[in-house]
């Protein structure tokens, strides 16, 4: 059983890690963890539809899978026309495909029928010549009106062609893999918050034990009465998880739900995406987060947080003290969002989507507040410039970008920097390596 941010133990929760309200009242943008401004590509690679939450093709030890030389890229997409705030209640997967990591060709909607009404977030792995995908079926299929229940899926069978052009081909056959038990893990009927989650699987086998296993986000049961955070019932709704799944055999279709990883009781409502970089024998765990899915009393950006551990269960401390790794800048705190990091070289680097930019507000629900031409206008919806970031110890810090949808080929050099290494020793006691701007 594992305690909340007041010290209080949270009934059937065993996490060993949890984000402090102490540690998240740290939070605050600084030149290390802030985005530049970003900008329109001059060309978009999806004119037809609107992108966000994508992830890369990898296999089973985390590298970038090159498919007969490609990389494969999976995007929750919609018609382009559509209003991007509609966008989530018709989420289609698509995938692209490059073979320089710059240029990325449309390659069609991946699969036809897939479990639930709408398909959210999910990973990909290339195993043995065959193609897995893990997504969240969100809401039932069939259902009259729009539901919200959700459970996730791994689907198999897909097989790559490149018989003139590069081709996913099927039949795939799709596998309700996992759903919330209620006890570690928030049923939606247990669900007191603004929102609820069970949902964004991402495979990763740990290259140290050669187990393996699925991360996805979750929300710990709290129940009403309860003495978490202090018998705060408005902080008690703030609930999110990290949650894991184990497969004993390797097999990508047969899981377990384990304790989670990580919690965020009294602290924050969302942990999206939540994914694992393992660096220098550490395990880096991001996620993607709001700004207003933190408890009452804290403040918190849309932004990318991360935590690190000597192992893949924990424990887990916040990196930068309070967790904030990439935010946005002040005067565009919703420009970018969802965001995956990839190792390259000495490097980490961060993709994620282009969101509102031209928009300098308070919040997001301003958007409705806009005439419809404008919420289209300022809606990227295509992927952002990837960020270059120094991930050492417990310290990251952003060293520049590359440009919009640009993955770097494995043995592809990166321009230089206006910075430089210089020796330094962190916290914890450990060395590493630092940038000085020139």
């Amino acid at each position: 059983m594992s305690k909340d941010s007041a010290g209080t133990a949270v009934p059937g929760h065993g996490a060993r890690s949890g984000w402090s309200r102490e540690q998240a009242s740290r939070i605050e943008r600084a030149d290390d963890t802030t985005a530049p401004i970003f900008y329109p590509p001059a060309t978009d690679q999806a004119p037809d539809v609107h992108v966000w939450d994508t992830w890369l093709l990898r296999e089973r030890d985390g590298t970038v899978a090159t498919v007969d030389g490609y990389r494969v890229a999976f995007s929750l997409t919609a018609p382009a026309d559509l209003l991007p705030g509609k966008r989530h209640d018709v989420a289609t997967v698509r995938y692209f495909y490059s073979a320089d990591g710059r240029t990325w060709q449309p390659g069609g909607v991946v699969f036809e029928e897939p479990l639930g009404q709408r398909t959210w977030a999910g990973s990909g792995l290339y195993d043995d010549g065959d193609i897995y995908l893990f997504y969240t079926a969100a809401g039932e299929r069939g259902a009259d009106e729009l539901t919200y229940t959700q459970r996730i899926v791994g689907a198999s069978g897909g097989t790559p062609r490149t018989d003139g052009e590069f081709t996913i081909e099927g039949p795939w056959t799709h596998h309700e893999l996992l759903r919330p038990d209620g006890d570690r893990y928030e049923r939606q009927a247990q669900s007191r918050g603004m929102t609820y989650t069970f949902r964004d699987p991402w495979f990763f086998e740990d290259p140290a034990t050669g187990e393996t296993y699925l991360l996805f986000e979750a929300n710990t049961p709290v129940p009403e009465g309860s003495d978490a955070c202090g018998g705060d019932a408005a902080h008690q709704e703030f609930n999110g998880s990290v949650g894991l799944a184990r497969s004993p055999t390797g097999d990508p279709l047969s899981w377990e739900l384990c304790d989670p990883l990580l919690d965020s009781v009294c602290v924050n409502q969302e942990l999206e995406r939540p994914h694992v970089v393992r660096r220098d024998g550490r395990y880096y765990l991001f996620v993607s987060s709001h700004d207003h899915t933190f408890a009452p009393g804290l403040d918190g950006y849309d932004a990318l947080y991360g935590f690190v551990a000597d192992s893949l269960r924990g424990d887990y401390v916040p990196l930068n003290d309070s967790g904030l790794v990439v935010t946005n800048p002040a005067n565009a705190p919703f420009q970018a969002y969802s965001w995956m990091a990839v190792p390259h070289r000495e490097e980490v680097l961060v993709q994620s989507f282009f969101n509102y930019y031209d928009f300098d507000a308070d919040s997001m629900d301003r958007v409705a507040d806009l005439p419809e031409s404008e919420q289209m206008r300022r809606f990227g919806g295509t992927l952002a410039p990837t960020l270059r970031l120094r991930v050492e110890g417990t310290h990251t810090e952003i060293l520049g970008t590359l440009d919009h949808w640009q993955i770097p080929l494995p043995d592809e050099d990166l321009p230089p920097t206006d910075r430089e290494y210089f020796a330094g020793e962190s916290d914890d006691g450990g060395s590493y390596r630092r940038y000085r701007s020139h």
